[in-house]
């Protein structure tokens, strides 16, 4: 147990130092979502009550977009460079070490947009900003574990980017739906929030496990 928690803290520990080093890695996915918020109003014109209607959607639309954004290159430098067979060789279980490496990805990715997202519903004129944080909160590791199978499963494909799209985007359209439901608020949110909830619960018990399997698929 302790040879294993010691690995976990190394995997953490470089995961969060490699990312935190390309600042592009992380900042991209804010910035796709902030320009989109800033250009789309300019882009409707001023008409608040337009903008209150669709800014739910849109966001979450491009929040789902800019997650796309890295994982083409989620998995390859750890093949590049070795790392992925080591996590395969440490005391760890290998759906402990997937899971690791999406957490990292997932709070410098996707948590900065958790964060800045009232600001977001404030700009679009949203009376309550706290249930789009909520539905980007539990959406957006939904769409981290998605992405991370996604990723594996495209590992050595040379059109990984298109080919990735294609094949996450059906899997993430539930996300979408109950993000967008949640994130709107209204008499239908606390039952879109608990559908959400429920498909990230499967998701963290399963996808894991399917990220691992097809990692050592592509190393074979």
């Amino acid at each position: 147990m302790s040879a294993a928690l010691d690995a976990a803290a190394a995997l953490t520990r470089r995961e969060w130092r490699n990312t935190w080093r390309q600042p592009a890695e992380w900042l991209t996915p804010l910035g796709f979502v902030v320009a989109v918020a800033v250009m789309f109003p300019l882009g409707l014109g001023p008409q608040p009550e337009r903008l209150r209607e669709l800014a739910p959607g849109l966001l979450w639309i491009a929040a789902l977009l800019a997650s796309l954004l890295a994982l083409p290159r989620l998995f390859a430098a750890d093949l590049a460079d070795g790392s992925l067979e080591q996590w395969w060789l440490a005391p760890l279980p290998r759906p402990a070490a997937v899971a690791l490496k999406l957490a990292v990805h997932w709070a410098l990715g996707s948590l900065p947009l958790v964060l800045v997202a009232p600001l977001l519903a404030l700009a679009f004129g949203l009376d309550d900003p706290v249930p789009l944080a909520l539905s980007l909160l539990l959406g957006t590791p939904a769409l981290a574990l998605l992405g991370g199978l996604g990723a594996a499963l495209v590992l050595h494909a040379r059109a990984g980017a298109g080919l990735l799209a294609l094949l996450l985007l059906p899997l993430q359209v539930p996300v979408l739906i109950f993000g967008t439901a949640a994130a709107q608020g209204g008499s239908n949110a606390d039952a879109a929030l608990l559908l959400l909830g429920a498909w990230l619960a499967v998701l963290l018990a399963l996808a894991p496990w399917a990220t691992s399997a097809a990692l050592s698929l592509m190393l074979d």
